[in-house]
């Protein structure tokens, strides 16, 4: 990494005209200079000068403003391009192979009866791009380090297949299985790339555009973050993305730039494969994508290699001495040279050098064929090795290669260029011959008409397979490849959790800071203490988390390069190169990235990080829900904490904050374990059975389970009761234990609750005993979720084994002595609980905050949906009603009672309590 000297980490470059000129005699030489290169060399000369010296300027360290856009030509000349160590010749017919199989296998893929389809065009065009990196650049993970992480193009996927077809890691059967995972067991294969799915082969979920970017950006800064800390040499390691330019319309692709550029990221690259296509079509049609990219990653501070012609353009660029042929280049726009992917050299000769006599007089000795086949230089080996070599050697910045390639290239007349190529994923007998000639395969027409179109593999000791293999361990070992190495933790025992399973004695306090408290404990110890990644988004005062700054620190590579203001104060904001905080700011997209990159070490580098995430709750599954689910897809692990949880405990902000179905999106998500616990004694329980599942290993997951824990806690401070003498520890961690049994009554009853909500079921439970005779049970259900995905599983099992003694549901067992009805409550919408209602053994009633939240005390809030300590006691006075246990009449009553009806009657509730 670049040292601090090495670079600017506030200023890129500037022009300072507010300097006094000093020597106005010199200045106006060289003025009078570039006037008389502009009076008597033209304006490009004088441009070309001017240019030369800025870039002089940048090579002596001399401050000037950056060009946001430079000449629609290669950045890299002809003469500065490195020797290409490669054997070319045999690296075409290696790559005309995978382009042949990786068609192949998605046209036999649509054959009829299977229909399951694939995309043809995205790995045509950037196919060489990809064939460049594995022959030279992708390291392995032989040398027991984490290699490269290579963030593939999700639509190329098969391509990456069709090569690793070649060299013997795939074989026949399984590119016969493409995209039929479950039908081809265990042959199949995986639409896009999917660690769940393929654990052994990809590393990271890209096919959900955007979060590719936004992954590899995080992982480069995680790869610092591991090494500054001593926890993992990652100097080797380098961070390659290949992306889409439509997929750079995402604003998870380019919204977290700076921080790359910020933190001199030099060990990432993007690859931006610019077809000039999206899905539909054109994607800047009047414009230039190129250039507006260009602008966009230079004005954040990266460092660009537009890589844009190939070789043969380059004795045309160099009779270019007017600079004639690159001004049509600068005005072409994008729509215009996708109609040139697809015209003839004439039509090319008359349309793009036809307008001038300067232009015509350069391609005079040409023919239309040689005019039709000016390549672009992401097609061009040895100009993709140049860009990819100087993005490798640049230090101090991240790279971006912008390089620009013809969507379905080489597929022939029906597919290059076309607006539908994206969606066309068959070859006719007629392009398959076609496809063939290009690619000088020796495949018989016979092969071609008799059916279903062969494989082709030039066999397993063929100088280009030998070639593959030998510079594949050259590298390191194959790509992609994912291993887990990671070895289980040293767990903290019991003791850990004493303190918080003791409550909080007469302190109120939240339950995030319950939490808090936990989290300090376990960050003391010997074992996994330095494992534990912080992680916030500008909020660790909210949710009392400051305590950990002056320890802790927060992660900056370039260190504290300031007197704090608050430096004399004992939780002061201290920044450290080897901090354990990560401070994403104000981007919860940026945190769950790190979340991510974090939770994903123990495979990506062999070892294990604990992230503990804390966000507002309705910032987490709402906004971000699309990177849980790529979390879940790269088999990451960590905590989440879902901090001023809940519909009405947030007081004051209003509906954008406030969350009643996080654990509602929580459970449409397979590896996510979700709970929403009340008191801190359950945090205790909870948190220590997720560091055994996902660190601790067994039998049945020797290197853990690949799931994720997400915690909903509060932000409202309530006293917290020490953990019971006969704590029942399986009914916490399955979702549901009693915690006290009514004091009195005749009559009985049970209500069920969670998070928040409990405290008022024990209000409940007291006012009802006290005034209405009913002795009701108040349970705590610590995970709807988890109760409701355990019944599933149990009658999922009976479906399929009626001839077995059937199973029952956790949750029925549980209930199965007490005597309704039953009544469940939360701060959550009803649809959270009522995911248990089917198993619960009598008449159920739920509770819940459905509809918008608004700003208003808690009372009001609770009295307002119903869910306060009163709506529970008339809830569970209907419930009993309509089984006849008590008169119809008491309702009204206990409605009148407790004002119901309005909502300034509540009791406001207790205020402030942002942690």
């Amino acid at each position: 990494m670049a040292s601090g000297s090495d670079r600017n980490p506030i200023i890129i470059g500037g022009l300072p005209s507010q300097v006094p000129d000093f020597d106005p005699e010199e200045t106006q030489e060289w003025l009078d200079s570039l006037d008389a290169a502009v009076d008597e060399r033209g304006r490009e000369r004088a441009r070309y000068l001017m240019l030369r010296l800025i870039e002089r300027a940048r090579e002596k360290r001399v401050a000037v403003p950056e060009m946001r856009s430079t000449d629609y030509v290669n950045t890299i000349p002809t003469k500065s391009e490195p020797f290409f160590p490669g054997n070319e010749e045999i690296e075409r017919k290696v790559l005309n192979a995978t382009r042949w199989n990786a068609a192949v296998m998605v046209s036999r893929a649509q054959r009829p009866g299977i229909g399951v389809g694939g995309h043809i065009a995205t790995f045509a065009s950037s196919a060489s791009l990809y064939d460049v990196g594995f022959n030279h650049f992708f390291r392995g993970k032989d040398e027991g380090d984490g290699g490269d992480q290579v963030f593939f193009q999700g639509h190329a996927s098969p391509g990456i297949y069709a090569r690793a077809f070649l060299l013997d890691r795939l074989s026949e059967e399984n590119l016969d299985g493409f995209r039929q995972e479950k039908s081809k067991a265990p042959h199949g294969l995986s639409s896009y790339p999917h660690p769940r799915s393929m654990p052994d082969f990809w590393e990271f979920p890209t096919v959900s555009m955007g979060l590719g970017p936004i992954g590899a950006i995080f992982q480069a800064r995680m790869n610092r973050y591991m090494h500054a800390r001593g926890i993992a040499d990652t100097s080797k390691s380098q961070v390659w993305a290949f992306l889409g330019d439509g997929e750079m319309d995402e604003p998870e692709s380019l919204g977290q730039l700076t921080i790359a550029a910020r933190e001199g990221l030099d060990n990432l690259t993007f690859v931006v494969n610019c077809n000039l296509q999206r899905l539909d079509g054109p994607v800047r049609g009047n414009g230039k994508v190129i250039q507006e990219l260009e602008s966009v990653f230079r004005g954040a501070g990266w460092n660009v290699i537009k890589l844009i012609w190939d070789r043969s353009w380059d004795p045309l660029l160099a009779q270019d001495r007017d600079g004639i042929l690159v001004n049509k280049m600068n005005t072409t726009p994008d729509g215009q040279f996708q109609t040139y992917a697809t015209e003839s050299g004439a039509y090319i000769r008359e349309n793009f050098f036809g307008d001038d006599q300067r232009l015509r007089a350069m391609v005079e000795g040409m023919t239309d064929d040689q005019i039709l086949h000016l390549g672009r230089g992401g097609h061009d080996h040895r100009k993709i090795f140049a860009a990819f070599s100087a993005a490798k050697a640049h230090k101090g910045q991240p790279t971006v290669i912008l390089a620009k390639t013809i969507k379905g290239w080489t597929l022939g007349p029906n597919f290059e260029g076309r607006n539908a190529t994206h969606q066309m994923k068959k070859l006719t007998v007629d392009d398959l011959k076609r496809f063939r000639d290009r690619l000088h395969l020796p495949i018989s027409d016979k092969d071609l008409e008799s059916g279903v179109p062969p494989y082709y593999h030039p066999g397993r000791n063929s100088e280009e397979i030998q070639y593959m293999h030998d510079h594949r361990k050259q590298c390191g070992g194959y790509v992609p490849t994912r291993v887990v190495r990671s070895k289980p933790l040293a767990l903290p025992d019991d003791k850990t959790y004493a303190t918080v399973k003791k409550g909080s004695g007469q302190q109120s306090i939240a339950t995030t800071m319950a939490f808090v408290r936990l989290l300090k404990d376990l960050m003391r110890d010997k074992e996994i203490g330095k494992r534990f990644v912080l992680i916030a988004p500008d909020e660790y005062r909210t949710f009392g988390m400051d305590s950990f700054f002056p320890s802790a620190k927060i992660y900056n590579p370039l260190g504290q390069q300031y007197e704090a203001v608050d430096r004399d104060l004992l939780l002061a904001y201290k920044e450290s190169p080897t901090g354990q905080m990560l401070h994403d700011g104000i981007s919860e997209a940026g945190c769950t990235a790190s979340l991510i990159a974090a939770g994903s070490a123990y495979a990506t580098h062999g070892e294990p990080l604990i992230p503990v995430y804390v966000f507002y709750s309705m910032f987490g599954f709402q906004r971000t829900g699309d990177q849980f689910w790529q979390m879940s897809d790269q088999l990451a692990r960590g905590f989440v904490l879902g901090a001023t949880a809940g519909r009405t405990t947030l007081t004051g902000e209003g509906l954008q904050h406030a969350d009643g179905h996080s654990q509602l999106l929580a459970s449409t998500n397979p590896g996510c374990v979700a709970y929403d616990p009340a008191y801190s004694y359950e945090i205790a329980y909870i948190v220590q059975d997720g560091l055994r599942r996902m660190y601790g290993g067994d039998a049945e997951h020797p290197h853990g389970e690949d799931v994720f824990y997400y915690l909903t806690v509060y932000n409202e401070p309530i006293q917290h009761p020490a953990e019971p003498a006969n704590v029942d520890v399986e009914g916490i961690l399955k979702g549901i234990h009693r915690l006290s049994e009514g004091p009195s009554g005749s009559i009985p009853a049970q209500i069920m609750a969670s998070g928040v909500a409990v405290p008022w079921a024990v209000q409940a439970q007291k006012i009802l005993a006290e005034e209405w005779n009913v002795k009701a049970d108040v349970w705590s259900a610590t995970s709807w979720n988890e109760l409701r995905r355990e019944a599933v599983d149990v009658e999922r099992h009976n479906l399929l084994h009626p001839e077995e003694e059937q199973r029952v549901p956790y949750v029925t067992q549980k209930l199965s002595s007490a005597q309704g009805p039953f009544v469940a409550v939360s701060d959550w919408m009803r649809a959270v609980p009522d995911q248990i209602a089917r198993w619960v053994p009598g008449s159920y009633q739920s509770l819940g905050a459905d509809g918008f939240g608004f700003a208003d005390t808690r009372g009001a809030a609770r009295r307002f949906f119903h869910i306060d300590a009163e709506s529970i006691v008339v809830a569970v006075l209907t419930e009993l009603a309509k089984e006849g246990k008590v008169d119809r009449s008491v309702l009204k009553q206990a409605i009148d009672r407790y004002q119901l009806l309005d909502v300034a009657a509540a009791d406001p509730g207790a205020a402030g309590g942002d942690a």
